[in-house]
């Protein structure tokens, strides 16, 4: 019964592309982790100490242009043209995911 609570439990990739579909431009990374937190809070889902850095750790891995990223498709940016720690949706994910969504 754990592991099917946990099923239905979305990942941190998963919430990071929700806190940033709505804005297309990125959000400053303070603002994404406001987001993620506010939807845990909706959900009484647990926010651990850990969050931030788990958060972090997840876009970086997914973050185009980042030395950590991993292998497979880049799901995350830094738009140049803004100033700050800001932090988006990569373009063609986000394309490949309006075509996706398109088709259903």
């Amino acid at each position: 019964m754990h592991q099917d609570l946990r099923a239905s439990r979305p990942t941190i990739v998963e919430e990071l592309v929700a806190a940033l579909t709505p804005h297309p431009r990125g959000l400053r990374r303070w603002s994404v982790m406001r987001a993620i937190r506010k939807s845990r809070e909706a959900v009484s889902r647990e926010i651990p100490l850990k969050l931030e850095a788990d958060v972090e750790r997840e876009f970086r891995r997914f973050c185009r242009g980042d030395g950590l990223r991993a292998q497979g498709t880049a799901l995350f940016c830094r738009p140049a043209e803004t100033a700050g720690e800001v932090w988006a949706l990569d373009a063609g994910y986000a394309v490949a995911g309006e075509a996706v969504e398109r088709r259903e």
